[in-house]
């Protein structure tokens, strides 16, 4: 869940009205802070919404009724931050999420939940982080700069995706990794299973 629905959110459900600052004394940072991490679109982890829920007395995380939805998790399928990672399980269970952790969320779009490993898009994504998947029809047009899960050579892979006539371009938001180009023949290898949008994050 991105800080800059909270506001909203928590005023409505604890019947006062919530500003920035207040988040941030429960959260015991500076005010400019809270300000930072909207303007990077930073997600709450639960710890920090642990936090606001025991403060305001409101249920953020809640597991049912009108504001959550199930999706498919697939705890043992690992979409690399890094050099890539082959799936080896399939397995899934149905698990009830908050339409709020989705940005942009339509019942009519197909969603599911997997796990982040690797450091090469922190500190957007880190390891363990559950990343929530919209997926694509085929190889629906990428939109330049949006982060997505896709398979290469039979290996999964999150990063963000810039296409051009004949090329992909792949890039890591941790500045340690270089950018990569898929081109020619090779993107016939490339299958993009989704978007990301949006993840939970334990600690």
């Amino acid at each position: 869940m991105k800080i800059k629905d909270l506001t909203a959110l928590i005023t409505r459900k604890a019947g006062i009205p919530v500003n920035q600052s207040m988040i941030a004394e429960v959260l015991g940072v500076t005010r400019q802070t809270i300000s930072n991490r909207i303007k990077t679109n930073s997600e709450l982890t639960v710890s920090e919404l642990n936090k606001l829920e025991e403060r305001f007395c409101v249920d953020l995380l809640s597991s049912a009724g009108s504001d959550s939805v199930k999706i498919d998790y697939y705890q043992d399928v690992f979409a690399s931050c890094g050099d890539g990672n082959i799936i080896f399980s399939e397995d899934k269970t149905q698990v009830s999420v908050s339409r709020l952790f989705i940005n942009n969320f339509s019942s009519k779009k197909k969603y599911s939940i997997i796990n982040a490993s690797g450091n090469s898009m922190s500190p957007f994504i880190n390891t363990g982080d559950k990343l929530i998947i919209e997926h694509k029809q085929g190889n629906e047009q990428v939109n330049d700069d949006k982060i997505y899960v896709f398979c290469y050579k039979n290996e999964f892979f999150v990063k963000r995706l810039s296409k051009n006539i004949d090329e992909l371009i792949v890039k890591s938001d941790n500045e340690d990794y270089r950018p990569r180009v898929i081109k020619d023949e090779d993107l016939n290898n490339v299958t993009i299973i989704g978007e990301v949008v949006g993840l939970i994050r334990s600690v």
